[in-house]
């Protein structure tokens, strides 16, 4: 689905976004790296939490990020794959609501080679746990296992709502299907 043109002012902010998105994926200090994920949870209405994000791709307005295939959130994305992700930068004074769906995986070459680099860092004892998260513990330490619940998230950005907190007057801009527009802050 192709959008229409963007003006020259919007298509920079546009691209600004996705180059601060792949900065986050690559800095640990980046305030983008460590977005709010919001999903449906059934009777419970809603549930939030934080993502690392690990990888990003413009071409495709992809993010990914990775998780324990036994986390609620994937069950949540299993009934209602529609979430949405916050993100705010204090040093650029932006906020971003991204709109995305999402879609789970848990085997194939995308899983296992993500796997592979990543079970050799400390990171992988997130996935080796043989309880589920939110599991009660007799101890604050939990044990670990030997088999890894390790499931990759990618999230297909369909719309990011892109809020400009200056100090001279607050922008707003929408960046979707229809295509890129300002918007009343």
């Amino acid at each position: 689905m192709n959008s229409p043109p963007m003006p020259s002012e919007l298509a920079s902010i546009h691209e600004r976004i996705w180059a601060e998105l792949q900065r986050a994926a690559a800095e640990r200090g980046h305030p983008w790296r460590t977005p709010v994920l919001a999903t449906a949870a059934g009777k419970a209405g809603c549930d939030a939490r934080i993502i690392v994000l690990r990888e990003i791709y413009p071409e495709v307005r992809e993010l990914v990020f990775f998780t324990d295939a036994r986390s609620p959130k994937v069950g949540q994305i299993g009934h209602h794959p529609q979430a949405l992700m916050v993100a705010w930068s204090p040093e650029l004074g932006w906020q971003l609501r991204m709109a995305a769906r999402l879609e789970i995986s848990t085997s194939g070459l995308a899983v296992s080679s993500r796997w592979a680099r990543l079970k050799m860092t400390p990171a992988a004892q997130d996935y080796l746990s043989p309880l589920p998260p939110g599991s009660p513990l007799a101890h604050p330490m939990p044990e670990r296992g030997s088999r890894e619940h390790f499931a990759v998230v990618t999230a297909r950005v369909e719309r990011i709502d892109w809020l400009d907190l200056a100090v001279a007057g607050q922008r707003r801009a929408l960046f979707d299907a229809a295509g890129a527009r300002w918007i009343q802050p």
